[in-house]
């Protein structure tokens, strides 16, 4: 008996203890000083950075990353480039599909040396691992406890291949991103000491002090807040810029961001653009013939920040910048490096758009890209294309709903039999195809499916719920997904299942429609191996529809109303039930079609069994 009653007390005691600790984030401050040599492209820094270990583990090793030491031949993502060849990103390969980064020179790569790393005070040794540096720390960071490091480094800015580097194909000196030291994320699931291969990130919450000495003809760009308009040159007509050793200092902070990023060149002009209770948009950027169209953005960017706040929520920081980086388009923290040449108003403010929307969807709702890509990539192409349905009406007006295209990719794609599930590492894709699909396209269609599967209004209060919730943190699709059945009340695991982590299809048909008697008999079937919830949109002669709604089993409840059609719910489907039928109370002969899916928002492979008409 007291053996039992021992074994008894030790069990809960470990049950007490292996259960799931809070949440918490860790926390890094960095205050930096940057001295630029613009001739040689070279720079000298140092930081201080104020470490918070919000966690309850203690931390006997530390880590960094060092981006631009895959800026060399034979590195990891020199490697991977050479793995894809033609079907890598073409601005990373010749025609012909060799390594851009294998062809560099000594005096092209990039490279962030650590000259000195201390911990308060003592210094420590450590090991560079390509693009991560390993500490050896001088003694364990505690729980709840903070430390200092002190850094001093040198770097090579390389040529620009991809996101960052010098002289892009558009003229602008230099692109500094991923640009620092930076130090590794740490939470529940471990360190993410994810190398860099040319795709994602994450980072830790924290404040930048930054203080950047550049030669004085350089206008800077940058993800902050400017200290001193007043002593350098763009930001302020009353300027009088402070000069000392033929340089200028500029000096950012940001607040509450996981990035710091800049660029910098002598050509750049500044514009701004006042958003009601919002950021001061700046411009900064050549103004030439090819870069016309940015001046003509400005009506339309207050727009979007007005419209992005209604639809998801308040963008929290003061400024927010559109820099002319050259290279594509890349979100940063309250910035955003896009290319300048644009074609057309519209083209340049999709891209505006898509980087922008990365503010909400990786910048204030810090998912990890390197892991979960879907969630960052798929959740920012949403809200891309529901801004440009509303301010670019007219892109839209041929198609069924802002998300159309992205279906008709997705469906396209599944005949490949190149698809790999949402779930693998970003970096770890077998083809450039495959993530693009799976983080872009599959990742919108997740929200699209969602919103066919709880409603319009239903998602547009998930989404809001989402952003107050988990603003300023790191959620995970488990988080996002917990939201999702509170507020529709449905079961949502199974959908969260067979989305991330398979590459099922869906494939619905109308398999027959008989007259029984004064009634209409529809038998459907489903031809697919990913149960989905089916909405039967019927069209009467006299022009009247109706949508007859068929939820899974699986879901325990139903979609509200969401348009002003009448809907009639149904039984549900059982999953495990290939076909189901049901009985319209009036005869075939008055009947115009019958539709599955008529909002085109369900990503069913063949559409071509999905509607019967007289």
């Amino acid at each position: 008996m007291k053996r039992i009653f021992f074994i008894c007390l030790l069990v809960s005691g470990l049950i007490s203890k292996s259960q799931i600790n809070p949440y918490y984030q860790q926390k890094a401050d960095y205050k930096m000083n940057i001295d630029v040599d613009t001739k040689d492209f070279k720079y000298k820094g140092n930081q201080q950075i104020i470490y918070y270990n919000n966690s309850p583990d203690t931390l006997s090793v530390f880590y960094f990353h060092v981006y631009w030491n895959a800026f060399q031949p034979n590195s990891m993502m020199d490697q991977k480039l050479k793995e894809l060849n033609k079907s890598a990103d073409r601005r990373m390969v010749t025609s012909e599909g060799i390594s851009i980064i294998s062809m560099l020179k000594p005096n092209e790569i990039g490279y962030q040396e650590i000259k000195s790393l201390k911990q308060n005070g003592i210094p420590v040794s450590f090991v560079v691992e390509e693009t991560i540096v390993k500490v050896k720390l001088a003694q364990p960071i505690l729980p709840h406890s903070t430390t200092q490091f002190e850094m001093e480094w040198s770097t090579q800015i390389p040529k620009t291949i991809r996101r960052a580097g010098r002289n892009n194909k558009e003229g602008i000196d230099l692109t500094m991103t991923q640009w620092y030291p930076k130090v590794v994320e740490y939470d529940y699931e471990g360190w993410h000491t994810f190398d860099y291969i040319a795709r994602e990130f994450h980072g830790v919450f924290g404040t930048y002090d930054v203080k950047i000495n550049i030669d004085k003809n350089y206008i800077v760009g940058a993800g902050g807040v400017l200290q001193n308009p007043k002593e350098v040159k763009g930001y302020d007509l009353s300027a009088k810029s402070k000069i000392k050793n033929n340089k200028i200092q500029w000096h950012f902070k940001a607040e509450n961001i996981h990035d710091f990023a800049w660029a910098a060149d002598p050509d750049y002009s500044v514009d701004t653009v006042s958003i009601p209770e919002g950021p001061l948009v700046y411009l900064v950027y050549q103004k030439s013939e090819k870069t016309k169209f940015w001046n003509d953005t400005k009506p339309v960017i207050k727009k979007y920040f007005q419209l992005m706040k209604e639809n998801f929520g308040p963008y929290p920081y003061p400024t927010y910048s559109f820099i002319q980086g050259g290279d594509g388009g890349m979100e940063y923290g309250m910035c955003s490096m896009i290319m300048g040449n644009a074609k057309s108003l519209e083209g340049l403010a999709r891209l505006m758009f898509h980087e922008a929307s990365h503010s909400w969807f990786q910048h204030i709702l810090a998912t990890n890209e390197s892991m979960r890509a879907w969630m960052d990539e798929g959740f920012t192409s949403y809200a891309e294309d529901l801004m440009m349905a509303k301010i670019f009406p007219e892109s839209v007006k041929d198609f069924p709903n802002p998300y159309f295209k992205s279906l008709e990719l997705y469906t396209d794609f599944t005949k490949s039999k190149q698809e790999e599930v949402m779930g693998i590492f970003s970096d770890h894709f077998t083809s450039n195809n495959g993530y693009s699909i799976s983080a872009y396209i599959k990742g919108e269609l997740f929200l699209v499916q969602l919103e066919y599967i709880v409603g319009q209004q239903t998602l547009s209060k998930i989404m809001k719920n989402y952003f107050e919730t988990w603003k300023f943190k790191h959620p995970t699709d488990r988080d996002f997904i917990h939201i999702a059945q509170k507020i529709s009340g449905m079961d949502l695991k199974w959908y969260w299942n067979y989305m991330t982590y398979t590459t099922r299809t869906i494939d619905y048909a109308i398999k027959n429609v008989s007259k029984d008697g004064k009634k209409t008999k529809i038998e459907l079937e489903n031809l697919g191996n990913f149960p989905m919830p089916i909405d039967v949109y019927v069209t009467y002669s006299n022009g009247t529809k109706q949508i007859y709604n068929i939820p899974l089993h699986m879901m325990h409840n139903y979609k509200n109303q969401e348009n002003t059609i009448d809907q009639i719910n149904l039984p549900y489907w059982k999953w495990t039930q290939k076909e189901y039928e049901f009985s319209l109370p009036v005869s075939p002969e008055i009947i115009k079609s019958i539709e599955i899916d008529a909002t085109y928002r369900m990503g069913d492979v063949n559409r071509d069994n999905n509607i019967y008409t007289k």
